[in-house]
């Protein structure tokens, strides 16, 4: 139940948001800065802890509802309190999380325990105050959002306007207002007549982070389709649809399964799209719809291990990726709770660990490198000997600064650039 299956910093990076497959979202907040322990700035401490799922069974198809969090999204910041999204496989939840630091007291019809008191007792009017009390973070549901989706929910994205949001399911996109929860628009529909024509689902799909008319989605086809809603009302026809031709030299049994993109994510200027395979990163260019402008090998020593991933189900992982603040680096991981950052200007790249055994606070990590055949380094670790069952498949960047949150299964980790 405590497997982490999202990661999410806020708009300011203050806070930071996971849910896992128990249906929790723990919110860790940021240390602020103190004249006594200038280096504890940048740990993050629990903030709020609350359960936003539950499990729940769907009598009409007799399934069970996990309660798991496939994702959480933040809203920006409008006043004191702070508000997130997150969901799991059916229901879309609306959380404020909000502080009280005191209380009041001194009713008149009721006494100190909250009991009522008798009327004929009552001979004085009494003002009530409010007393300092300890601090107290709640976490209350605004808005619930369910039945609109007959999948499973894979991704939803806040627009731009901050008054719509996006869920997607396997077939369908449906486009949400946050005030209205019993009826969404259907924006996206491309579940076919005949099932038994179905070729490809709706893999991921997010909003541009400017024009609050466009959004994309990805496709297990490994296609990025770009749509714009001021065209018509349903998205069916994209506006520019991004693919790459496949290498016929490369064509293997696996190829389709491992050309299935698992995240896409927009960059903060809106003018790049990275995507996930399951071997590469890919960014594109907006304006270059037929192949890439930066294609990133992430594991490319487990191509000749296919057969066996497949056997053991991890070639269906979805791995996410994700941008630094300033669109330069990019990150997402790999297995043996291995993660790699890419550098677009210096084309560099590093593979780093994050495990218990080299965690030390403060400690400097060592990149790490995996070795195919022939004679190993001491400090290489064999291809044979990766462990694929601890994998990391969600990270979050934060908005301005060089921190990083890693989730290798129960744990979470969170990195900082070494100061000098």
């Amino acid at each position: 139940a405590d497997i982490i299956s999202t990661v999410e910093f806020n708009h300011t990076g203050e806070l930071l948001a996971t849910g896992d497959k128990g249906g929790r979202v723990v919110i860790f907040q940021r240390e602020q800065e103190s004249k006594n322990q200038p280096h504890r700035r940048g740990e993050y401490n629990v903030y709020s802890t609350f359960q936003s799922h539950e499990p729940e069974f769907d009598y009409l198809k007799s399934l069970e509802i996990e309660e798991k969090i496939n994702k959480i999204r933040w809203l920006p910041q409008q006043n004191a309190a702070y508000f997130l999204l997150s969901t799991n496989d059916k229901t879309v939840k609306l959380w404020k999380v909000s502080e009280r630091d005191k209380r009041p007291e001194g009713y008149n019809l009721k006494d100190e325990d909250g009991r009522l008191r008798d009327p004929s007792m009552i001979t004085v009017l009494r003002v009530p105050v409010l007393r300092p009390m300890d601090l107290m973070v709640e976490a209350t549901p605004r808005r619930v959002f369910a039945n609109a989706h007959t999948y499973h929910i894979n991704s939803i994205s806040v627009n731009s306007d901050y008054e719509t949001y996006m869920s997607a399911d396997d077939l369908r996109i449906n486009l949400w207002n946050f005030e209205i929860t019993n009826q969404s628009f259907n924006i996206v529909d491309i579940k076919p007549a005949n099932m038994e024509e179905l070729t490809e689902v709706i893999t991921a799909a997010e909003f541009h982070p400017h024009h609050c008319n466009t959004f994309v989605y990805s496709s297990s086809k490994g296609t990025i389709r770009l749509c714009d809603m001021r065209t018509a009302a349903l998205c069916d026809r994209h506006a520019k649809f991004f693919e790459e031709p496949e290498d016929p030299s490369n064509r293997s049994f696996f190829s389709e399964i491992i050309s299935s993109i698992s995240d896409v994510k927009f960059s903060h200027s809106g003018r790049y799209i990275m995507t996930r395979d399951y071997l590469t990163v890919k960014v594109w260019d907006l304006n270059m719809e037929n192949r890439p402008i930066e294609t990133y090998q992430v594991h490319d020593y487990l191509r000749s291990k296919l057969c066996s991933l497949y056997e053991n189900d991890c070639i269906f992982d979805k791995f996410e990726c994700v941008w630094n603040g300033s669109d330069s680096v990019i990150m997402t991981g790999s297995y043996n709770n291995f993660f790699r950052m890419f550098d677009r200007n210096t084309k560099r790249d590093v593979t780093l660990e994050a495990s218990r055994e080299n965690s030390k606070p403060r400690a400097v990590l060592k990149p790490r490198k995996v070795c195919v055949g022939g004679k190993r380094r001491k400090d290489e670790i064999s291809v044979d000997s990766l462990d694929f069952s601890k994998k990391i498949l969600h990270t979050a960047w934060h908005p301005s600064e060089n921190i990083i949150a890693v989730a290798a299964t129960n744990n979470l980790y969170i990195f900082q650039d070494k100061v000098n």
